[in-house]
């Protein structure tokens, strides 16, 4: 499964953190980027070179990825399923969480809990990660979503981010697991990311040239706009919500983690 180099990807947003406060970890060589503010003038003396204080923020904050691995994310989308894109934007959103000194962490589920990995901050902790997704695998039963409400409640200490990568094809599916995922967001600060079905979105843009066509594409309309609506209803109960084309989900979700850091609310 390719582990993708996020940070090389166009579109990543840089936002600055506010109201969190810092505090200093170590004196460091200056580089090409740093703030000339941070710049420690006493060292700099002493070395003969350019030397920077440098900061960390005061809080690590719990992240968990929680991936789906029911009958929902077998999905093929560009020769991959649904949680092969999950797996890869995991790998590439805990790399980027232990670099912003944060801690990653795992859960997988489907009828039952696959993988559980408690957020950590360890030098071994992506390879960790990495070791526990190359087991998994899909399963063709619906997931259980009372089962990831309990880890939520019990394996995961204090409030944390979780990004739970899941996919939603009818309003009823939303529905049935609605009140689980609310009880979740209280406990917790919880995103929901689902996917568009690209095929039909491709479908619904070409010319129909038939009646029936016509009519097929009027129905692929309402099966987009029920997505959308899905991410209202979710917003409607204060539950953070992305909907993507799998080919951008690493991006995407990458962009609501640094947005939720920056805005204080992890």
């Amino acid at each position: 499964r390719a582990f993708n180099r996020v940070t090389a990807q166009k579109g990543i947003k840089r936002i600055r953190r506010i109201g969190h406060s810092y505090e200093f970890e170590q004196i460091k060589n200056y580089v090409r980027g740093d703030d000339y503010r941070s710049v420690n003038w006493k060292a700099t003396g002493r070395h003969a070179t350019l030397m920077v204080n440098q900061y960390e923020d005061e809080r690590a904050q719990q992240i968990y990825c929680l991936i789906d691995k029911g009958r929902a994310m077998r999905m093929p989308f560009g020769g991959l399923s649904l949680m092969d894109y999950a797996i890869n934007t995991t790998l590439a959103i805990s790399n980027i969480v232990l670099r912003k000194h944060d801690k990653a962490g795992l859960v997988t589920f489907s009828d039952k809990i696959g993988s559980t990995i408690r957020a950590e901050r360890k030098a071994n902790q992506l390879n960790k990660i990495l070791q526990a997704l190359y087991r998994e695998s899909e399963r063709p039963l619906e997931s259980n979503f009372e089962l990831l409400y309990q880890v939520s409640r019990k394996l995961i200490n204090g409030r944390s981010l979780l990004l739970l990568f899941t996919n939603f094809e009818s309003a009823f599916a939303l529905d049935r697991v609605l009140p689980i995922l609310r009880r979740i967001n209280s406990l917790h600060l919880l995103v929901v990311v689902f996917f568009e079905n690209t095929e039909v979105q491709d479908f619904i843009e070409k010319e129909p040239q038939t009646i029936e066509g016509i009519y097929t594409q009027t129905i692929a309309r309402k099966f987009i706009a029920e997505k959308r609506q899905m991410v209202q209803k979710l917003q409607q109960f204060g539950i953070q919500a992305i909907l993507t084309r799998p080919e951008d989900l690493t991006l995407q979700t990458l962009n609501k983690y640094l947005e939720l850091k920056s805005r204080g609310l992890i």
